[in-house]
């Protein structure tokens, strides 16, 4: 069974405006679809409520790893943690990476989520099979965001 999903895509906006997208807490809740509380900062936990059809009862939680700008953003999270009623903390979190590389025609884009061998079992081969859609999901998301004619 995989350990982990990656994405690769290509977005035309230079990469500080991707990084802006990413880092920016307010740019990423608008493609991310999540209403976040505050700013991402290193270290600590970033925390919002889900604007997903379906999943607005879900308090999204994520801790900051890292912001190496303009190349690298990450968070560890407990991937499909969707269920209110359930205690995710004693589950080792998994870790998303954002990584940037400029390109001629703007920005590649590649989001790693790794670390799903450590799920328990029972949650392992959904959490894996709803993140990779979610996962293709956000690219095309994130790429309407910088790419979409409303920007810069």
């Amino acid at each position: 069974m995989a350990d982990s999903i990656r994405k690769h895509i290509e977005l035309k906006a230079p990469i500080q405006r991707v990084w802006r997208a990413l880092t920016n807490h307010e740019e990423f809740g608008a493609w991310f679809r999540v209403k976040l509380e505050g700013p991402f900062v290193p270290g600590q936990e970033a925390r919002g409520r889900i604007t997903h059809p379906g999943y607005e009862h879900v308090v999204w939680r994520a801790t900051i790893v890292a912001m190496e700008e303009p190349r690298l953003f990450s968070f560890t999270w407990h991937p499909y943690a969707v269920d209110p009623d359930k205690d995710y903390s004693g589950e080792t979190p998994t870790l998303v990476e954002f990584r940037l590389e400029p390109r001629d025609t703007g920005t590649l884009l590649t989001i790693t989520e790794s670390g799903f061998d450590t799920l328990p079992d029972h949650r392992r081969v959904e959490a894996l099979r709803m993140n990779e859609g979610g996962w293709t999901a956000q690219a095309y998301n994130i790429r309407a965001h910088v790419d979409g004619p409303a920007d810069e």
